[in-house]
């Protein structure tokens, strides 16, 4: 029997049409499983790119390292001591930990919080002054938009020189004024613009476009802070879990500044690299639970559409039997069950995937045109292989649905199917 035999269609069509609601019932638990299983494919992509847009170019096996009182009496020192890092413990991590890939030393200026604290011409504004090293654009990337980032010389010189977020240029400088090589007076010191950038990150860009970045060694300086390391930065090399990292540097710190061994929260951390893994864990646990129960509704679906095509055998039982006498095959009879089972399969399921794929993208659409992108949900979308993935998942489905109805039609004799009324 020809697949695209325009007779064996017709029937098709005719069968299908002979009851309107009972197949548009049967043929909507197929539609309704793909629909869901795409809405909510959509949906956990939402999640997931909201989590990633907001950690951006981030280096995700980073730690973060910073001071915390002491809880422990330690070798004459009483619990509750305060300590800082010092310019000293920067070079005893890198010459002691070769596991380290960047390490980013950091500090704070005063200020930012409601006080102005930088000044040009009749202009104030109030923003945060970070003193950074080179290698932090390597672990948490900005945008630049103009001009460079703090390097190397511009430490070892300790430069009068800094790089301003997007809103520093729109509140201190004129909106036809090109900042670079203008100057900020900041701490009653004037720094030089060299860079102007804009942050990459949707969900912290309010906070970042603030920031004006120092030099590490210019802002210890500038705020008399001595050698004060305020906490760092550090990734790890290659192919090292960030947690050996984390778990050296805090065994090191707590030597050189004469913390109890057993003191886990006198140098408090974060782990990025277990946060990301945990959150990769999260996402992949919610997508294969998303298919769990897409499939599961479908599988319903799917049923619904063999019970179905059984009673439709049954009322066509002396039909086959006149097709079985007149010289039909078995696997003529199979194929024409088969492809009545595909076709409403694939009908329901296609309508439910365009319209779940059409759901998702106007929302998403909705989401860029309004701006209306919230930390928790950015750009839903289904990507082309899961689609085509759910059209394979339903040409199968409906081969399995249309298979029992198939054999339960050649295993009526020719005979006894001529005599049924």
């Amino acid at each position: 029997m020809k697949i695209f035999d325009i007779e064996r269609w017709q029937e098709i069509f005719n069968t299908l049409k002979k009851n309107k609601l009972r197949t548009f019932f049967t043929a909507f638990g197929v539609f309704w499983g793909i629909f869901m299983l795409v809405i909510m494919m959509g949906s956990g992509s939402g999640l997931e790119n909201a989590v990633n847009r907001d950690l951006g170019d981030m280096a995700t096996n980073s730690v973060f390292v910073w001071t915390q009182n002491t809880t422990i009496p330690y070798k004459g020192f009483s619990r509750g001591r305060y300590y800082n890092f010092r310019n000293s413990d920067t070079e005893a991590l890198i010459k002691n930990i070769p596991e380290i890939k960047y390490i980013g030393p950091r500090i704070q200026g005063w200020g930012g919080d409601g006080d102005n604290n930088v000044v040009r011409e009749e202009r104030t504004g109030a923003f945060r002054i970070q003193g950074d090293y080179p290698a932090y654009n390597l672990i948490d990337p900005v945008g630049m938009k103009n001009g460079r980032f703090i390097n190397k010389l511009d430490i070892i010189n300790k430069r009068k020189i800094c790089v301003i977020g997007e809103r520093v240029k729109n509140e201190m400088f004129a909106a036809d004024e090109d900042p670079l090589g203008q100057y900020l007076r900041i701490q009653g010191v004037y720094f030089k613009v060299v860079g102007i950038f804009e942050s990459t990150k949707p969900g912290r860009g309010e906070h970042e476009n603030q920031i004006i970045y120092l030099p590490f060694t210019t802002l210890q300086k500038t705020y008399n802070y001595g050698d004060v390391v305020g906490w760092y930065s550090i990734t790890s090399q290659d192919n090292v879990p960030v947690s050996v990292v984390e778990e050296k540097a805090k065994t090191l710190l707590r030597q050189r500044h004469t913390i109890h061994p057993d003191d886990e929260r006198a140098v408090g951390s974060f782990n990025l690299e277990n946060e990301f893994k945990k959150m990769t864990t999260l996402f992949a646990g919610i997508r294969g639970l998303i298919w769990i129960v897409g499939i599961g509704t479908l599988l319903a679906g799917v049923i619904g559409i063999t019970n179905i095509m059984l009673i439709i055998v049954r009322e066509r039982t002396k039909e086959i039997g006149i097709q079985r006498a007149i010289g039909a095959t078995p696997l003529n009879i199979i194929t024409q069950i088969i492809m009545e089972s595909v076709f409403l399969t694939t009908l329901a399921g296609y309508i439910g995937l365009v319209l779940g794929v059409g759901i998702i993208e106007g929302i998403n659409y909705l989401l860029v045109s309004t701006g209306a992108e919230s930390d928790m949900f950015a750009n839903p979308e289904v990507s082309f292989t899961l689609a085509i993935y759910a059209l394979e998942i339903l040409v199968v489905s409906g081969v399995l649905a249309g298979l029992i109805p198939a054999y339960r039609a050649v295993s009526i004799k020719p005979i006894d199917a001529l005599r049924n009324e």
